[in-house]
């Protein structure tokens, strides 16, 4: 038997089964009583107690060759190499007679930039995630595969916090000493896939690869589009757009070549999903992908996707073949636009709006957007709150390294910047509504076919962005956020509110204060 786990330590008198196809791990996950099969052949699993990213449970290890490197701080949290080799030393014992199910695979598109990662599973779910997520090797390129990190997922083995140094009983170790990521105590598919994320965003700078947390399509027009934003603000909603080319959902690099996918699936979120509204991920739901945490009816095995018993946080993973108008070569050319999304629990800022330069600065360090129920554990409703580069959770490098290639790209490539609210109007969380995903795509659709820039703009009294007078497939009214309130004097107040959380957030970033003037106005001239 080929050992493909020796190098790293590990040793397991069970089997190793390398790079099973997609029926074959499904198989072994029914086997196993991993997941059930739903009535369209999905493979439906339960996480468990974690259906969303531990996020406090994440920690970097901190050495000599990367410490002057991070960020370092309450995302970025460090641990040391004893703490990571005392958990090791218990995945070790764990897995020794465990069956192992490995999948070698890439993050990049550009081979130029291509990351080779090998994963140790102990469950045939998790393997089929990674399969399906990560870019598959052809048979030439896994007869010299060389793993470059390695992740294991041990999601059975339990952590005790008093004497393993962590939090929980689940932790997210990355070692870029080691070049290995141990993923602990959670069944959440979604932690390695983020791990991965955070290792390109230390890597790809120190290539001058700009990498990125957002979604990319391409118009028939050849014209690309890039799409930021936080889990839930609409990335893969967005960017799956039937009129469209499909590059990527989540991650990307952008280089001096142009755009280019870290990975080979998508991971949408569920909750609510309609055909109506977004046909293609309905119906890349089927035999291959992999659901979790979605109410499954135990008489039909049909889903219900507008039951969050379990959590908002429900998902569906599956490869990006599975959308019929994807790029399998993951690839683009420079982005004529760049779209900020947030989902504004406040439901203040307006539904689209203009930025200058300075302003997209601004945003992009600012990172503004809400949590939103379920993607992080103790997550129950939308919260306010500010990630910068819109997706601090997974930037290791302090946010001006990745602020200051944005900036270059822009001004280089002559890119227009907007921002558009995917979350609340007439109210806050509790009250308003969410913004239609139809308005929201015609909105996308003015920014990129060029109409949008053609309209009448006005600045906000309070935010300074540039808001529409009109949008085509808009009604006016939708465009004007005050105006969506019964009580005017509430938004205003509202308003200052979170305008003042700007100011205060955008205190921490010292060397921009000539940014300041770029966000909103404190206290505000209504």
């Amino acid at each position: 038997m080929t050992d493909y786990v020796g190098y790293t330590g590990l040793k397991t008198t069970g089997s190793q089964a390398y790079q099973l196809p997609v029926s074959e791990l499904v198989e072994k996950a029914l086997a196993n009583g991993e997941g059930i099969l739903s009535e369209a052949g999905t493979l439906s699993v339960n996480t468990g107690k974690f259906t969303g990213r531990a996020a406090s449970d994440r920690f970097i290890v901190d050495t000599a060759d990367i410490h002057d490197d991070i960020g370092w701080g309450k995302v970025n949290v460090a641990t040391t190499p004893n703490v990571f080799d005392k958990v090791f030393k218990k995945v070790q014992a764990h897995l020794q007679d465990k069956n192992l199910y490995i999948f070698d695979g890439f993050s990049g598109a550009d081979t130029n930039y291509a990351l080779s990662v090998r994963f140790v599973n102990e469950l045939a779910s998790q393997n089929l995630f990674v399969h399906q997520l990560f870019i598959r090797p052809t048979e030439a390129q896994l007869k010299t595969f060389k793993p470059e990190f390695t992740v294991i997922c041990t999601p059975s083995l339990q952590l005790d916090p008093a004497t393993d140094g962590t939090r929980s009983e689940a932790a997210i170790i990355l070692n870029f000493e080691k070049k290995i990521i141990l993923v602990v105590g959670t069944r959440y598919a979604g932690e390695m896939k983020k791990s991965i994320f955070s290792v390109m965003n230390y890597l790809m700078p120190k290539r001058n690869v700009f990498p990125m947390h957002c979604s990319v399509n391409v118009g028939r027009d050849g014209k690309s589009a890039v799409f930021f934003g936080l889990s839930g603000t609409g990335k893969t909603t967005l960017s799956a757009d039937p009129e469209r080319v499909l590059i990527g959902d989540d991650e990307h690099g952008w280089s001096d070549k142009g755009l280019f996918n870290f990975e080979g699936g998508c991971y949408a979120k569920t909750i609510r999903l309609s055909r109506k509204n977004e046909p293609e991920i309905w119906d890349a739901i089927k035999f291959g992908a992999l659901a979790e945490n979605i109410v499954l009816n135990p008489k039909t095995r049909e889903f219900d996707y507008d039951d969050d018993t379990i959590t908002e946080n429900s998902r569906v993973a599956y490869p990006i073949s599975y959308i019929p108008n994807a790029d399998p070569k993951g690839m683009a050319g420079h982005p004529n636009a760049v779209i900020f999304l947030t989902a504004d629990a406040f439901g203040v800022l307006p539904a689209v709006s203009k930025l200058t330069e300075d302003q997209a600065q601004y945003h992009f360090i600012s990172g503004y957007t809400s949590k939103l129920a379920g993607t992080e554990q103790g997550i129950t409703e939308p919260v306010a709150a500010f990630s910068t580069c819109f997706g601090a959770p997974f930037m290791p490098l302090p946010s001006a390294v990745y602020a200051k290639m944005l900036t270059e790209r822009i001004q280089r490539h002559k890119v227009s910047v907007y921002l558009i609210n995917t979350g609340w109007q007439g109210g806050p969380y509790g009250v308003g509504k969410r913004v239609s995903i139809p308005h929201t795509r015609a909105m996308v659709t003015a920014v990129l076919n060029g109409e949008l820039d053609k309209q009448e703009f006005e600045a906000h009294p309070i935010f300074n962005v540039l808001v529409p007078k009109a949008c085509p497939g808009v009604p006016p009214e939708i465009l004007n956020p005050r105006g969506q309130w019964e009580d005017k004097a509430a938004y205003d107040k509202k308003a200052e509110e979170l305008a003042q959380m700007f100011t205060e957030n955008f205190k921490k970033f010292e060397s921009v204060e000539h940014l300041v003037s770029a966000g909103p106005r404190v206290p505000a001239a209504i």
